[in-house]
């Protein structure tokens, strides 16, 4: 049935026009963005990954230039520590020099006190932004060390910062010292029966013994550590420790940030073996036993004859002055001969501080730039994936924008046919 009313045809070929149209919209809007999925109409959920990666993506950036500002920082901190091992190497040169009687050891001496100035301008220059590695003498908490933000990690449970601890390496030659009055029976910091109180080690048979513990929670940056050592006799007769400004005891250690119940030990101890030899006291006529696991300190003294009196002292971190690792060089004198000898055994020391203080840099600068080089990586990657997502197939966009052009000259050339198809009507009434 034919009707003038209805033209099925055209309402045929007008519905094909209308999607080859909206197909055609559809592919240059592809050509023209580049992107398959341009907003979360075209697919939700597509759109919704990728956003979630764009941000990663973003988030990846900003660590990758908190990398390269922290590799940045650690570099500059070991290759200051390097040059300071090779200034150390070279006041051991001076020193061995020293040890020959027919030198001018006054002269070498100046040049020791040269260097170690020069120690003194390498650490004090050894900042990057303002931030110098080769410096832990703050009394303020979380100053010991810094984090480099180096990685986002996403689980269900959400979006977490991880980061890489780099840990100060105090180079400084500035002298430790401690004000005020020690706190009674070891204050918070310090417990035990020769904290605080003196206790006298009468040589015997078998050796005495006595003690005290490090409170590891109570260790904060400032706290100054003392041992006392008094009335010594016998072997221990030249053990008495001498007061000086800034020196309680010569046996002393002031706390770092950072610093555990183990480092405020090792202080001690190396202070109290450097006070004995210093005084030709065998090491082995006094010596301390420490236990990680409680911080408990054993002290045992000398045999039969051989009497000190021993305490161990804390103060608060008020006016305490934090010194550098390297302090000892402000003692060092080789004008005489027992000066040159104790300074031999000194540098020794001081040296694999410097050489353990650069290769703890180098690692960590090591561990940065592998990150840094992940980093990189993973960013490419994701910026792979996205576009895997949704950007749009050229090539496939190109073939069918021909295609759907040429559908489109051949729909609007049947919907002309099909609009004058009730034109054949006429012909039934002539």
């Amino acid at each position: 049935m034919s009707s003038i009313l209805t033209n099925n045809g055209a309402m045929v070929a007008l519905q094909t026009l209308k999607s080859i149209n909206k197909g055609l919209a559809g592919t240059q809007q592809e050509i023209s963005t580049g992107k398959r999925v341009a907003n979360a109409k075209d697919n939700s959920a597509v759109w919704a990954i990728s956003k979630v990666m764009e941000a990663d993506v973003k988030g990846f950036k900003g660590i990758s230039d908190s990398l390269n500002l922290g590799q940045s920082t650690v570099s500059v901190a070991r290759q200051a520590s390097e040059t300071v091992t090779e200034l150390l190497t070279d006041i051991k040169g001076k020193i061995v020099a020293a040890q020959e009687e027919n030198v001018d050891r006054d002269k070498i001496q100046t040049d020791i006190d040269a260097l170690r100035d020069q120690i003194s301008a390498v650490v004090g220059a050894a900042q990057f932004n303002g931030l110098n590695l080769l410096s832990n003498t703050e009394k303020t908490a979380d100053t010991g060390s810094i984090k480099v933000l180096a990685s986002l990690d996403r689980s269900a449970d959400g979006v977490t910062a991880s980061d890489i601890e780099v840990g100060k390496q105090d180079l400084g030659t500035s002298a430790s010292a401690i004000t005020g009055t020690a706190q009674a029976t070891g204050g918070t910091q310090m417990s035990g029966a020769a904290a605080g109180t003196l206790v006298t080690l009468t040589g015997a048979a078998t050796a005495p013994t006595t003690g005290f513990t490090i409170e590891t929670a109570e260790v904060a940056a400032g706290v100054g550590y003392t041992i006392t050592l008094s009335g010594g006799a016998g072997e221990l007769a030249g053990a008495n420790t001498a007061a000086t400004t800034g020196k309680p005891s010569e046996i002393m250690y002031v706390a770092r940030d950072g610093d555990t119940a183990q480092d405020v030990f090792d202080g001690l101890n190396d202070a109290m073996v450097k006070h004995l030899e210093a005084n030709d006291v065998d090491t082995g006529e006094l010596s301390m036993a420490f236990n990680a696991t409680t911080g408990a300190v054993t002290v045992t003294g000398g045999g039969a004859g051989n009497n000190v009196g021993f305490r161990a002292d804390t103060y608060a971190a008020a006016g305490n002055t934090i010194g550098g690792r390297l302090e000892a060089l402000n003692e060092i004198d080789v004008t005489t001969q027992s000066g040159t000898d104790a300074a031999l055994d000194e540098i020794e020391g001081l040296i694999q501080t410097a050489i353990d203080s650069a290769s703890a840099f180098g690692s960590v600068q090591g561990r940065i730039e592998t990150q840094a080089d992940f980093v990189t990586g993973l960013t490419d990657a994701l910026k792979s994936g996205i576009g895997t997502l949704v950007d749009a197939d050229m090539e496939e966009a190109s073939a069918k924008l021909q295609a759907l052009q040429v559908q489109q000259q051949l729909g609007v050339q049947a919907l002309s046919i099909a609009n004058q198809a009730p034109q054949s009507l006429l012909s039934l009434f002539r």
